[in-house]
């Protein structure tokens, strides 16, 4: 038997519609918030994550899956979701209609160690707004994150932080490389690395010598000039103005390198370490650094694998609202049954009926089974009579229809 490669999961259609509620929640919330829907290719040139996402980043140096096509061209899964979306917001000259609020729903590939959560092949839903500036955009980007949670029954706690810009960050590079410098030899062997390459790494490590070594580290706060500044301030301030509660983290950097300013993630219990269940920032000289005009941008990427485990370690309950509408039991009558059948679902009704020679006891016993709202029996007395008892399998009662009215009845329920 061939099995299903490591790190991925099949969604089973007794799972697909905890999916299906979770997708029409994100649809629906950022409607609200006029976001328009970007689709991305599956796989993207190589160069693409090289230059966006960073090559001292660990999805660069470990975690892409990377190949030659049959041109030797170099290409690769995609491994996040931003990247893309910029390349598409550059290459299909988007810039005339900003601000641009966009969303999207997508597969993601990382070469990792399966977790909680966390596969090979995952899923993400993630936001991305170009074109505006000010930190209003920050706190909104995380609002519709935050409205998402809520819907679902979750309190993750937030965490913000200010990474700067690439010029206030100067000094503190320096700051931590002076600090980090005094005790290179009990980092471990991966931020050893980083401290030559990219210092500000080494905040996001989660071996615990180095998370212990940075407890006394400089403050990336400490250091950042008057306009970075301003702008914390002005997301604090906002956050306060929703309603939305926060706690400043100067350890977030987050894991790629194209941040700038806000920083920011959602952690909620139930999930071990890796608690992390979304993570977002602004990224101001990413438009640029992919070759399009200057464009500042925000947004944020949430694993919807990790979602669902979040709501389930919770105990909460989404519910199943794919259950059959009517479930019309066949007592010899299969024509009339197949016929009704076809009718309700021509008016929006789902429907099905028994195709063979199940009792109707068993039929009765499946239509529980899977949850049907409405069940019927279709036989020669009901056909005769042109009458059908209608019984409503949520509360248990039942109602006389003539059979010549049931369409109308169905359509007024």
């Amino acid at each position: 038997m061939i099995k299903i490669p490591k790190g991925t999961k099949d969604v089973l259609p007794e799972e697909s519609y905890k999916w299906h509620y979770v997708e029409e929640q994100i649809r629906e919330i950022t409607a609200l918030y006029n976001a328009k829907e970007i689709r991305t290719p599956t796989f993207e040139h190589t160069e693409l994550f090289l230059r966006g996402v960073g090559e001292t980043t660990d999805v660069v140096n470990k975690e892409m899956y990377t190949f030659l096509d049959k041109g030797e061209r170099s290409i690769t899964l995609k491994a996040e979701g931003t990247a893309g979306c910029v390349r598409s917001f550059i290459e299909n000259n988007l810039s005339q209609s900003l601000p641009l609020r966009a969303y999207y729903i997508t597969p993601v590939f990382r070469y990792e160690r399966p977790q909680a959560g966390r596969l090979r092949e995952h899923h993400q839903f993630g936001v991305e707004y170009f074109g505006l500036y000010t930190p209003e955009a920050d706190a909104e980007v995380i609002s519709i994150a935050k409205t998402l949670f809520n819907r679902l029954g979750l309190n993750p706690k937030l965490y913000i932080n200010s990474i700067g810009c690439s010029e206030c960050r100067k000094d503190y590079h320096k700051a931590l490389t002076e600090y980090l410098s005094d005790n290179e030899d009990k980092l471990c062997p991966t931020c050893q690395e980083r401290l030559k390459k990219n210092p500000l790494r080494v905040l996001d490590c989660k071996v615990p010598t180095c998370k212990e070594l940075l407890q006394n580290a400089p403050s990336v706060l400490d250091y950042l000039c008057d306009d970075c500044k301003a702008h914390h301030e002005g997301l604090k301030h906002t956050l306060t103005l929703l309603g939305i509660d926060y706690q400043e983290n100067p350890k977030i950097v987050r894991g790629l390198d194209y941040y700038t300013r806000t920083v920011f993630e959602f952690v909620s219990e139930g999930l071990g370490s890796q608690d992390t269940v979304c993570g977002g920032g602004r990224y101001n000289n990413l438009v640029e650094s992919l070759g399009g005009k200057p464009c500042p941008a925000v947004g944020f990427g949430m694993g919807i694998e990790r979602l669902l485990l979040t709501v389930e370690a919770m105990g909460n309950y989404i519910p199943n609202t794919e259950s059959v509408d009517v479930y019309v039991c066949n007592a010899g009558q299969k024509d009339y049954s197949l016929t009704l059948v076809n009718k309700l679902r021509n008016i929006g009704v789902s429907a099905l009926t028994e195709y063979g020679e199940k009792s109707i006891k068993a039929q009765m016993k499946y239509a529980d089974k899977i949850g049907a709202h409405f069940t019927l029996v279709i036989g020669d007395r009901e056909v005769e009579n042109n009458q059908v008892t209608v019984k409503d399998m949520l509360n248990g009662t039942s109602e006389d229809i003539q059979l010549d009215n049931i369409i109308e009845y169905f359509k007024r329920r």
